[in-house]
């Protein structure tokens, strides 16, 4: 079995509308004639115990290890954690070879699997045909899952960033990731946003800079009459005691720029404890020491100006049962599958430093010490889910004026989403009854809490998120048009992109020559691919997209965007560049050409050629509507298309019509220059398509 080619399609493709590897395997003939080998499916299942069939559902002819390689493929990744579910196998018209599709969901977690799936194969097949190379060990296959999986924790979008990108995929609104961390691109063109994690791009540096500054932000909170703790920031230990001296004990100590519940300490009572607390909150700023508010610590989540979600933190703790050390018992906290290292599951591992050590001497115990059954022990006296703890949901419990007071905070920072962190002993009542107050508030808050807490219900915050973002009814997108066929594509665009700029509209185009926004010429080259789609649709003065969709572009990496409003097909006539990249009939050519048609967005239109038999076959795999042109208004499909009330375009004495129903359209093709009042037949069915 040998590789030749691997491709990463990005967008729609010729075999579905998933990201997919495309890999063209060649297989000698034994290789296809996987039936025969005796003991083969029995081994590799072995192997990959969850592994499905070998061929589709009703598949009848011969398998392979082409087939094998596919099974393996998907298998490895959906074991991972990876959402794909698509794969086919299918034969090329040169003998032995096949080309094997498998989604994937994240292309290096893709790439990685490839590469395990044909070590799997390689290494059943050498076994069960005997050319093994002797001493050879099987592959870890629970290895190379753990590596998977670890590989697309590190990759794939965060709890935070991910809920959001789902909100916006529910209202149709596409999106692009900018980089392999949380920078996203929501909409195209004009009417883009952008998002990193749980922060939204008409927040400002200034708002973001306020809140990392925990003794501003409590400053400009008092001004606003809402209660905080008092407190001053400080740089060494006889500060810190000065200041807890002068406020009372108990105190807490945390670093001033601090984030994700690190360096906190709360609950002092002592200098001894201050002391040991001190260093741990030491960073590149200054140490803030505050006072302490006893009660609870609770989450508000604050979206524009509604409280969305709100969440009680309980620290990290373990419950005695008079046989299991401290240690013990947290190693079988964390054992808990919603438990991991980072931010991808629902928990996070409870960990040993300092802290825990401080906190675990202020109950008399230490990590070894067997705690009575029942006793709970307190690991962290701060509750950040970061650090271990764990979140219950409350949203139906705030009570209104607590609320009131979160949305107040955010504002007064000028955060759009926001974490309002609260101490109390009771959310159900007003703060000012009960001696509690604002502790902190935090840009880019973690969602995951709201999302899907240790107890209780999860909230929809990405949804929230969205309708700040975007009004009822806006899915972000501006109209694109796309332009494939054999002959007349970059002509065709250019006049589609002409029209749109004649009724006022910023046009973004690309064709063969290169990439234009607003007339100006801003890439040069052949720009009819997917890249120079993308580069289009993220420039932010982009009204309309007018693209040229070539063959080559959509086979090598698909289409460069999920739908269009407009697919235009000029002709197919004999195929073009025939017997490259298996395509080897005009049928083979259409089939590619068809794509755009298949990604026309229901509400869109499908421009197609009625005097091309190949072109007008495409109409049925439209989700939209239809509009056929011919030059002769007798073509009997362009008859029948208008008789049902559907648009078409045809000339007629001189002039281009554009019909539907009882209503008319009329353009002289004197007005064209480009062809020569009509006698450039080629040019008048590019100015049809255009129309």
């Amino acid at each position: 079995m040998e590789l030749t080619k691997t491709r990463a399609l990005r967008g729609p493709n010729l075999w579905s509308r998933h990201t997919a590897l495309e890999i063209e395997v060649h297989c000698s003939a034994q290789e296809r004639a996987l039936d025969t080998v005796r003991g083969f499916t029995e081994q590799l299942r072995g192997l990959c115990a969850d592994i499905g069939n070998l061929g589709a559902p009703g598949y009848q002819g011969p398998l392979t290890l082409a087939h094998a390689l596919e099974a393996t493929l998907l298998a490895l990744q959906a074991q991972a954690g990876c959402p794909v579910s698509f794969s086919c196998t299918s034969a090329t018209p040169e003998e032995g070879l096949y080309q094997v599709v498998v989604e994937y969901s994240e292309e290096d977690v893709g790439h990685l699997a490839l590469k395990m799936a044909r070590q799997i194969v390689a290494h059943v097949w050498g076994s069960v045909t005997g050319s093994l190379a002797p001493g050879s060990a099987a592959p870890n296959v629970a290895a190379m899952l753990a590596e998977l999986r670890e590989m697309d924790e590190d990759l794939r979008l965060g709890p935070s960033t991910g809920s959001i990108v789902a909100a916006a995929v529910a209202r149709g609104i596409p999106f692009r990731r900018l980089t392999q961390g949380s920078l996203v691109q929501l909409g195209w063109g004009v009417r883009q946003r952008r998002i990193q994690a749980a922060e939204v791009d008409s927040t400002s540096a200034v708002a973001e800079s306020i809140a990392q500054d925990k003794d501003l932000t409590k400053r400009l909170l008092h001004a606003a009459g809402a209660p905080v703790p008092m407190g001053a920031p400080v740089h060494t230990v006889e500060e810190a005691w000065e200041v807890a001296q002068r406020i009372g004990f108990p105190v807490v100590v945390k670093p001033q720029n601090g984030s994700q519940g690190k360096g906190v300490t709360v609950n002092i009572q002592t200098r001894e404890a201050l002391e040991q607390a001190f260093p741990s909150a030491t960073g590149k700023g200054a140490v803030l020491v505050e006072k302490f508010f006893p009660g609870s610590d609770y989450r508000l989540l604050v979206v524009g100006d509604k409280l969305v979600a709100a969440a009680r933190r309980d620290p990290p703790q373990v419950i005695g049962d008079g046989e299991h050390s401290v240690r013990a018992l947290v190693d079988i906290v964390n054992a808990d599958p919603r438990r991991g290292d980072g931010h991808a599951t629902a928990l996070t591992k409870i960990r040993f430093d300092d802290i825990t050590s401080a906190c675990l001497e202020g109950q008399h115990l230490t990590p070894e010490s067997v705690p009575e059954k029942g006793r709970r022990v307190v690991l962290r006296n701060n509750a950040n889910l970061s650090t271990g703890g764990s979140a219950t949901d409350v949203t139906d419990d705030v009570h209104p004026e607590v609320a009131a007071r979160a949305i107040d905070a955010a504002g007064m920072i000028g955060l759009h989403v926001c974490g309002v962190d609260i101490v109390c002993e009771n959310i159900m009542r007003p703060l000012e009854e009960q001696n509690g107050g604002i502790v902190e508030v935090n840009a880019a808050p973690g969602l995951r809490m709201h999302l899907n807490p240790s107890y209780g219900k999860g909230r929809n915050i990405g949804a929230a998120v969205m309708d700040l973002m975007f009004g009822p009814g806006d899915d972000g997108r501006i109209p694109v048009v796309a332009v494939s066929g054999v002959n007349g594509k970059t002509t065709t665009t250019r006049l589609i992109a002409h029209i749109l700029s004649e009724s006022g509209l910023c046009v973004g185009m690309t064709n063969t020559d290169g990439v234009y926004v607003g007339g100006r010429e801003t890439d040069r080259g052949d720009c009819s691919g997917p890249k120079s789609a993308r580069n289009v649709l993220g420039h932010p003065d982009v009204e309309a997209a007018v693209l040229e969709t070539a063959r080559g572009g959509v086979l090598r990496e698909g289409l460069g965007f999920d739908k269009c409003a407009v697919a235009v097909v000029t002709n197919i006539g004999e195929g073009d560049h025939l017997g490259q990249s298996h395509m080897h009939t005009p049928e083979d050519v259409a089939r590619i050409k068809q794509i755009i048609v298949q990604n026309v967005a229901p509400n869109g239109h499908a421009v197609l050629n009625a005097a091309d038999p190949l072109v007008a076959a495409m109409a049925p795999h439209c989700a939209g509507k239809v509009i056929f042109f011919a030059q002769s208004a007798q073509h009997p499909l362009l008859v029948t298309h208008r008789a049902r009330g559907n648009r078409v375009l045809f000339v007629e004495n001189g002039h281009i019509i554009a019909a539907e129903g009882a209503q008319q359209q009329r353009l002289p093709l004197s007005d064209v220059p480009l062809t020569r009042g009509g006698l450039l037949g080629f040019q008048v069915e590019n100015t049809l398509a255009a129309q």
